[in-house]
């Protein structure tokens, strides 16, 4: 304390001047129009500044809790979404069933594992047999299919990426209505290659590839990637053809699970009638 007085008396002179400074300015501003405007003019951006930069920060850090809700509301708008296109279906069917059974529901889910390295990637979701999630149920993100759910626990789930050389996607060229399969090669994580294509076929770079819906895994037109080159060997019957897929795997945060109800009744009846003609 001793210390701080004999600094203060030191300096005594210096801060008696910026007193003294501080309250002439003062006395200017409050007794000129002009001043006066511009320092308050001038304080209100700077402190619209110093909030917009607080706000900006806050933002930053609430961006986790923001990408929850987004998730949420994807999987509310897509439940929505199928449920009309339902009852489209059954009106143009001339249907008035009063009961109306969706066959997809969408549930959302965080990824709290994720591996792009390997030849055989797997993804961990926070969500398990406690949110109905059951093997074999297909997994897309905002940006296209991610890939299939292989296990489950009762919080948790693992799923198959698309990354697998195992994994196989029935798929389409959008634009020529044309199937094939789509398979990662194991390389490049942003690349897969889309098998099965017959050379009559006329496929140009910037196609879209979307999902068949025939493997009763995947809805039909869930976006996969596009085309981005393409060459056809001479004699070979199929293309070779690379695919920039969608979705970036290396930033995957949250996704959302397809519950297909129709599942068990057209894998029931395809397996008894494959057997019946066996």
């Amino acid at each position: 304390m001793e210390r701080l007085f004999n600094f203060l008396y030191t300096y005594r002179a210096f801060f008696t001047f910026l007193l003294l400074e501080f309250f002439c300015s003062w006395l200017i501003i409050q007794n000129n129009q002009y001043q006066s405007t511009k320092y308050f003019n001038t304080s209100n951006s700077v402190v619209a500044s110093i909030n917009s930069t607080e706000e900006s920060i806050r933002e930053y850090f609430s961006l986790r809790d923001i990408n929850a809700v987004l998730s949420k509301e994807n999987s509310l708008l897509r439940n929505k979404l199928e449920e009309r296109n339902q009852w489209l279906y059954l009106l143009k069917l001339n249907q008035t069933d009063s009961v109306l059974s969706k066959r997809f529901e969408y549930v959302n889910a965080k990824v709290v594992n994720n591996s792009t390295r390997y030849y055989k990637n797997f993804i961990t979701i926070d969500r398990g047999t406690d949110a109905g999630i059951q093997p074999g149920m297909a997994v897309i993100s905002s940006a296209g299919a991610v890939g299939k759910v292989k296990s489950v626990s009762e919080h948790y789930a693992v799923v198959i990426s698309l990354l697998n050389i195992d994994e196989l996607v029935s798929s389409v060229i959008k634009r020529t209505g044309h199937f094939g399969t789509v398979q990662w090669e194991g390389t490049n994580s942003s690349i897969a290659s889309l098998k099965y294509i017959p050379r009559h076929v006329k496929p140009t770079v910037g196609d879209s590839v979307i999902t068949s819906g025939y493997n009763a895994i995947f809805p039909p037109g869930i976006f996969i990637g596009r085309i981005k080159e393409f060459k056809l060997r001479e004699e070979a019957p199929f293309y070779d053809i690379k695919v920039e897929l969608a979705q970036d795997f290396g930033k995957l945060a949250f996704v959302e699970v397809i519950k297909y109800q129709q599942k068990k009744e057209r894998d029931s009846l395809e397996r008894s009638t494959i057997d019946d003609t066996k």
